[in-house]
C-alpha cells in the first residue's frame, strides 16, 4: 500500500498520518527531527523549555530535517508571549496548542503563516477551536498520559463525537500506540493519530532511561488520573503517586496539593529518572509498549501494522 493521502497528510505535507506528541521532558529536537525524517510529523514539546531553550531546539531541528516539524505550546505557559514570538520569528511551520483558549493566539499564529492545531477533550471545545480558525483538532481521550480533560471521555466515544461536531480534520489521541489502533481511530472518523507514550519509549526521546524502562514494564492498571482539584494528570503509580492519592482521599485542599506537588516534580521523574519521588506522566497504552526503539522504526512498524490491519481487519493479533 502506498503512503496514505488524506487531509492530514496534505495539511502537513507528510507521508503518514502519524503525529508524535510534543511531550514535556521527552520531545526535544532529536526526537522531533527523527520522526519527521521518517515521514510522520515530529513535535517539539515547549512546555518544559525556557524561551532560549525553545529557540535552540527549533534551530537544531531545522538543521536536522528538511521535512515539516512543529512545536506544541501549552497556552497556560507563564512566558506564552515569548514562546509565540519565538515560533513566529523562527518561522515554525506548524504549532499545536493545548491547555487554554485557542481564540487567544490562533489568529496571531495564522497571520504569520503557521498551521494551527488545538488539542481538545470535548466536542464543545472542538467547535470553539474551529470557530477560532484552527486548521485541525486533536481529540484526546481520557486514556492519554499527562494533563487530561476533566470530562473523562474515553477515545472510543470522544473521537466520533468530535468528528460529528466539526468539519475540520480530526486527529485521534489517547490510547494510541499501534497500527490497529490507528485503523480503529480512522474507522471512527479521524484522519490521523497523535501518539505520545509510544514515542517516550524511543531512543531519541530526551526522557531518562529509567523512565523509559518503567514505561515498557508497565501493565494494565499501572496508571491513574489524579490531582483533579488542580489539573487532572495521568501518572504511573509510585511513591509520589501514593502520597497524592492519600492526600486526595483525605479531602486535601488545592493549596495542600500544590505544596505536595512542589516545583520540578515532572523534571525529577521523567528527565532525571527518580522513579519514586518524581512525577511520571504516561498513558494507559503503556501497557502495550514492550520495547525502546529508534523513532524511525516506530513509525515504520505502526504503518506496517496499519496496512496489515486494513488488509485483514478481523485477524486476531
Amino acid at each position: 500500500m502506498p503512503p496514505l493521502s488524506n487531509r492530514i497528510t496534505r495539511l502537513f505535507n507528510i507521508n503518514y498520518p502519524i503525529i508524535q506528541a510534543g511531550m514535556v521532558w521527552a520531545s526535544g529536537w532529536r526526537l522531533a527531527s527523527a520522526v519527521s525524517n521518517a515521514g510522520a510529523l515530529g513535535l517539539i514539546g515547549s512546555g518544559s523549555m525556557r524561551p532560549d531553550m525553545l529557540r535552540e531546539h527549533i534551530q537544531k531541528c531545522k538543521a536536522a530535517t528538511a521535512h515539516t516539524f512543529g512545536v506544541n505550546i501549552p497556552l497556560l505557559y507563564p512566558d506564552i508571549e515569548k514562546h509565540i514570538q519565538i515560533v513566529t520569528e523562527e518561522k515554525v511551520p506548524v504549532v499545536f496548542t493545548s491547555a487554554g483558549n485557542p481564540a487567544a493566539w490562533t489568529g496571531v499564529l495564522k497571520d504569520n503563516g503557521i498551521i494551527v492545531v488545538h488539542v481538545v477533550s470535548s466536542s464543545k471545545f472542538a467547535q470553539k477551536a474551529e470557530a477560532a480558525g484552527c486548521d485541525a483538532v486533536v481529540a484526546e481521550g481520557f486514556e492519554a498520559g499527562g494533563h487530561n480533560g476533566r470530562e473523562e471521555t474515553a477515545s472510543m466515544v470522544l473521537i466520533p463525537a468530535v468528528c460529528n461536531a466539526v468539519t475540520i480534520p480530526v486527529i485521534a489521541a489517547g490510547g494510541m500506540a499501534t497500527g490497529r489502533q490507528m485503523l480503529a481511530a480512522m474507522v471512527l472518523g479521524a484522519e490521523g493519530v497523535q501518539m505520545g507514550s509510544r514515542f517516550v519509549a524511543s531512543e531519541e526521546a530526551s526522557s531518562h532511561i529509567h523512565f523509559k524502562n518503567a514505561v515498557v514494564h508497565a501493565t494494565e492498571g499501572d496508571t491513574m488520573l489524579l490531582m483533579k482539584k488542580l489539573a487532572p494528570v495521568r501518572l504511573l503509580k509510585n511513591s509520589f503517586f501514593e502520597q497524592v492519592q492519600e492526600a486526595e482521599n483525605g479531602g486535601a485542599a488545592r493549596d495542600t496539593l500544590k505544596e505536595l506537588l512542589g516545583k520540578g516534580r515532572a523534571r525529577r521523574g521523567m528527565f532525571e529518572g527518580d522513579l519514586q519521588e518524581g512525577e511520571l506522566e504516561i498513558g494507559q497504552v503503556s501497557a502495550l509498549i514492550r520495547d525502546i526503539l529508534p523513532a524511525a522504526s516506530i513509525v515504520k512498524n505502526i504503518y506496517r501494522e496499519f496496512e496489515e490491519a486494513v488488509a485483514n481487519p478481523l485477524k486476531k493479533i
